[in-house]
């Protein structure tokens, strides 16, 4: 099992477009991946959109990341450097 922390600095925060790519990265792997806000203990699976959209994670929340299965590594790293990068979202882009 493997667990890291990291920020959501994108502007909108976990948004539709946000979620969507987090959700179709973390489909990539076997693993299972778990999301959790750091502030209420709130979890979700992050194979699930509609499970991600309802943590609401604004600009600034710390989620815990966690992955367990046999590509556990790949996955918290692709996960984490998602979420490090803004979701790919430029800033002063209309709707980033």
């Amino acid at each position: 099992m493997q667990r890291r922390t990291v920020q959501v600095t994108n502007r909108l925060g976990l948004h539709a477009r946000a979620a969507a790519k987090l959700v179709q990265v973390a489909n990539r792997f076997q693993s299972a991946i778990t999301l959790a806000r750091s502030d209420t203990g709130q979890t979700a699976d992050a194979k699930s959109i509609l499970g991600v959209l309802l943590l609401a994670a604004s600009a600034g929340t710390h989620l815990d990341v966690t992955t367990s299965g046999e590509d556990e590594m790949e996955a918290i790293e692709a996960i984490c450097r998602l979420i490090e990068s803004k979701f790919g979202e430029e800033e002063g882009r209309p709707g980033s």
